[in-house]
């Protein structure tokens, strides 16, 4: 069972936090690139609890700062993006993406000393469609993981995100519970549902898998298997990857480009962020001709606001019972709600904003999860102990070449020797082709 004061390492991101400086050692993705336009208008958003601004400067280069200006705090939110810096419009002082002081408009120049004003910065890359943002020690910022989807080209992978209103670790935990699948989106179907030369069909003929799991360098990695045809076993592998990244067997190996991160705005508030090869999203995949009833992705979007949680919401809440149709729940669909996102949010989300998980009662399908937190409480605890971070957060080679994903594989052979076989099949550089035939 997870206690009380465990939980509270689990889900406490602020600053000062362990899991809140555990995860400031490794870079987070913040932003869509598309957000931010060359002089155009800083975007509010909130990384771990602090509340940030972005925004791109005359010559394209990122900025991204404590949204208070240094002088007396009034938010740079207002400020004006202009020839190579913002300007705060209280008293015209102005900063550069790196946070020097360029401008005192207020001050007489003998009387000038903004080479001793430095805004709080921190250093962003971008990569795949998507700002990062590394809120660690500035003077020592690792490489950004190679995680494979995020190494692809920017115009053949989809980035999307999502706000979940709840804590992180809860709606990171759905992607690591693999048994759900069978029931929560495949509920009401039979194997007659899927192509039947396909080996998706075989995640509803046992709907209560076995699992093999193993720590990795990068976090943990394990295997969901079922019966699949006769001397076969069909494997759903999936990895957990520090601070907060899930690799899950959403598609077949060969085309399961994608990795999914659980960002913590704050302690009660997520962005999924997704990153996946275009033409292997679930609105293709589900959208196929199959008769599953409840599987498309149906995703309405409110307008953005510029509040600080004001990003990529669902149209599709709590407020309106995530649109449950309780006729088809009674008739044709095992939940009443239309599609795997919304299904995913509406139970995560039903859980409160930071679930009690000392009301728990786990079972052996949550062994993954009882394994991931007890690595994400050791990892936290260490840090904050001795100052030793996870090697991932040193090392960031070790999120290479990692990849979930579904296969068939003799009953005889070993489930890791099984994933590195088929993932070779497939390696990073057949993906532009991949995206290129799915169009």
């Amino acid at each position: 069972m997870t206690t009380a004061a465990e939980n509270d390492i689990l889900t406490r991101v602020g600053p000062g936090t362990p899991m809140g400086e555990l995860m400031r050692r490794y870079w987070i993705p913040g932003l869509q690139s598309s957000e931010l336009k060359s002089d155009g208008d800083p975007v509010r958003f909130r990384l771990l609890g602090e509340d940030l601004i972005a925004f791109r400067d005359t010559s394209g280069r990122i900025g991204v700062m404590d949204h208070r200006c240094p002088h007396r705090c009034a938010s740079l939110f207002f400020g004006r993006n202009e020839e190579g810096g913002i300007r705060c419009v209280y008293h015209g002082w102005k900063f550069d993406v790196d946070g020097n002081c360029l401008d005192m408009a207020n001050v007489p120049p003998h009387q000038d000393f903004k080479h001793k004003v430095h805004a709080k910065t921190y250093k962003s890359a971008e990569r795949a469609g998507l700002v990062w943002v590394y809120m660690g020690d500035q003077a020592n910022v690792p490489e950004l993981p190679p995680i494979e989807t995020s190494l692809l080209p920017a115009e053949i992978v989809s980035t999307q995100m999502h706000l979940r209103n709840c804590n992180w670790l809860q709606a990171l935990e759905g992607e690591l519970d693999t048994s759900h699948v069978g029931l929560l989106h495949y509920g009401s179907v039979g194997v007659q549902n899927f192509q039947a030369d396909g080996i998706r069909k075989y995640s509803v003929t046992s709907r209560a898998p076995e699992y093999m799991s193993t720590e990795t360098d990068a976090g943990f990695m394990y295997g969901a298997y079922r019966p699949a045809d006769e001397g076969n076993r069909y494997w759903r592998v999936a990895h957990f990857l520090f601070p907060f990244w899930a690799m899950p067997p959403i598609n077949a190996i060969e085309i399961n480009f994608l990795a999914r991160a659980y960002v913590p705005i704050d302690d009660e508030h997520t962005m999924s962020t997704y990153i996946i090869l275009k033409g292997t999203e679930p609105t293709r995949r589900e959208a196929t001709g199959r008769n599953i009833p409840g599987a498309t992705l149906d995703l309405d979007y409110l307008p953005n606001s510029t509040d600080w949680l004001g990003r990529f919401r669902l149209a599709t809440d709590a407020s309106n019972d995530y649109r449950i149709d309780r006729e088809k729940q009674r008739t044709n669909s095992y939940t009443g709600i239309n599609g795997i996102t919304l299904q995913d949010h509406a139970i995560t989300e039903s859980m409160g904003a930071i679930t009690d998980r000392t009301f728990e009662h786990l079972a052996p399908s949550d062994a993954t999860i009882n394994r991931v937190r007890r690595l994400l409480i050791k990892a936290a605890s260490d840090l904050a102990k001795t100052g030793k971070a996870p090697k991932s957060a040193t090392d960031p080679q070790v999120y290479d070449g990692l990849r979930g994903g579904q296969f068939v594989a003799p009953e005889s052979q070993d489930w890791l020797e099984a994933w590195r076989e088929n993932l070779a099949k497939t390696p990073l550089s057949s993906a532009p082709a991949l995206a290129q035939a799915a169009e």
